[in-house]
């Protein structure tokens, strides 16, 4: 195991208060144990005037909590362990110490001097894109290495120097064990959303990866939980880290509503479909990616412009459908949890779980897209009356006390909470039922053709069949 000096000892009540903090049961909404105190503003900071000029260039005046916590510190070089929700700014909390940190420096071919580790592609682009401006103004080279995109152009990158890299764990360790990435001289490492790589089972490539970069560097540690999983990372691998949390563990966002829409199975896709064809973008969740194909297919069919995400498209098919969701060419993004972290849309109102997510985590991360950085939004779950004890605990457990409603498609109410309107075009067959069948009573699932309609429709078929045949 990698473990740095000893740094000064901390009094026995500093100590317990720390230990109590990792374990997660912080119960104050903000906190630092103990380290260097808030910074009030970026000119507090002593930032590099390159940085200080960007900030300004691009409207940033402020600090938010979780950036003013944990600033000061990283800037020191100190381990940081911060804890806060999805929007809340932690890409500038690392990014900034981590580039002024680096700035200066230069890395030989195939040995980054820094690394930041996130579990998806979409995060790993967002982090990039968030960081390239500051970057650019201290003239520090910034290269990201994900899946799904050409790893000979991401190793003929590393051979030219990068200075920092941004990765997911999985094409990392595929570069690693080529020897085209040697982690030997990375002095800063950041691990961003730590508990979704856990959830995703990267925790022993992130483990490898950690054990192979210099034993004496920083380690910048976020995460919305701090679960057991997570635990281990910072037992293992942090030195004396100072904790910062802004947010409870099942914080909820003061400008985000939530609502529980308690529908009818049956009714559930023309309810679903018209919440999509209201007028502003809006991000649906469903569980499979079957499901978000089928649905995706449905409200194009209806005149709904939507595009779908999942783990089954291509880098370039998710960077264009984010584009497109991103410019207003597409105005519904249906997708799957893939989505759920690592996306920042502007101006997203409305965040609608198609099918209820499995646990509370899931729940308050897809209601991370929207209410972000200050910006109001609402989170509508659609539940059947077979979901609704298993969404009353998830909401229990998230902390959410939700806005309770019964609604029907063409209901006022459910145009006062979504917007809904019906769709452009209506979507019917001869027998006056819609022919989308992919939204079933349980999250996920297609409705089971009956027997009965089985036959239907094969007599149905047989005598079309006969029909063309005596036509010719």
């Amino acid at each position: 195991m990698n473990a740095k000096p000893p740094a000064p000892g901390l009094s026995r009540a500093g100590k317990t208060q720390r230990a109590t903090a990792l374990r997660g049961e912080l119960s104050t909404p903000q906190a630092v144990i103990p380290g260097l105190p808030p910074a009030e503003s970026f000119d507090s900071l002593g930032l590099p005037p390159e940085l200080m000029n960007t900030l300004i260039g691009l409207g940033v005046k402020e600090p938010f909590p979780i950036q003013a916590a944990t600033l000061p510190n990283a800037l020191a070089g100190r381990d940081v362990l911060g804890r806060a929700r999805t929007g809340s700014g932690k890409t500038l909390a690392f990014g900034l110490a981590l580039l002024a940190r680096t700035a200066g420096l230069r890395a030989e071919p195939k040995r980054p001097l820094a690394l930041v580790l996130v579990p998806t592609r979409e995060l790993a682009q967002q982090v990039s894109e968030a960081l390239a401006p500051y970057a650019s103004a201290l003239n520090v080279r910034l290269a990201t290495v994900v899946g799904g995109l050409s790893i000979n152009r991401q190793v003929a990158l590393l051979r030219t120097g990068v200075d920092v890299l941004i990765a997911t764990p999985g094409r990392l360790t595929d570069l690693v064990s080529r020897r085209d990435c040697l982690l030997n001289q990375v002095r800063i490492s950041v691990l961003d959303e730590a508990d979704q790589m856990c959830d995703l089972g990267f925790l022993p490539q992130v483990s490898e990866i950690l054990d192979q970069v210099r034993p004496d560097g920083q380690r910048l540690l976020f995460s919305a939980t701090l679960d057991r999983n997570v635990d281990q990372l910072v037992r293992t691998y942090l030195h004396d880290p100072v904790f910062a949390s802004v947010d409870r563990v099942a914080a909820t966002i003061t400008t985000m509503e939530h609502h529980v829409l308690n529908i009818h199975a049956a009714d559930k896709l023309a309810t679903a479909t018209e919440i999509a064809a209201r007028d502003g973008r809006v991000l649906m969740f469903l569980d499979t990616k079957a499901g978000v194909d089928q649905f995706t297919r449905h409200l194009r069919a209806s005149g709904v412009r939507a595009a779908a995400l999942h783990s089954g498209k291509s880098q370039p098919q998710r960077t264009h459908t984010l584009a497109q969701f991103k410019e207003g060419e597409t105005t519904v993004l249906v997708a799957t949890n893939v989505a759920a972290r690592g996306i920042h849309i502007d101006e997203l109102d409305l965040v609608v779980n198609v099918d209820p997510p499995a646990d509370a985590k899931d729940y308050l991360h897809r209601g991370g897209r929207t209410a972000r950085a200050g910006e109001s939004g609402s989170v509508v779950t659609l539940v059947t009356p077979n979901q609704r004890r298993d969404v009353n605990r998830m909401m229990s457990e998230a902390g959410i006390r939700p806005t309770v409603t019964q609604v029907r498609s063409g209901a006022e109410e459910l145009t006062t909470i979504t917007g809904a309107k019906r769709p452009p075009v209506a979507m019917k067959d001869s027998s006056g039922n819609a022919p989308f069948r992919g939204l079933g009573t349980r999250p996920g699932r297609p409705v089971k053709e009956t027997r009965k309609a089985a036959d239907a429709r094969k007599t149905a078929e047989a005598r079309a069949a006969a029909r063309v045949r005596k036509g010719r």
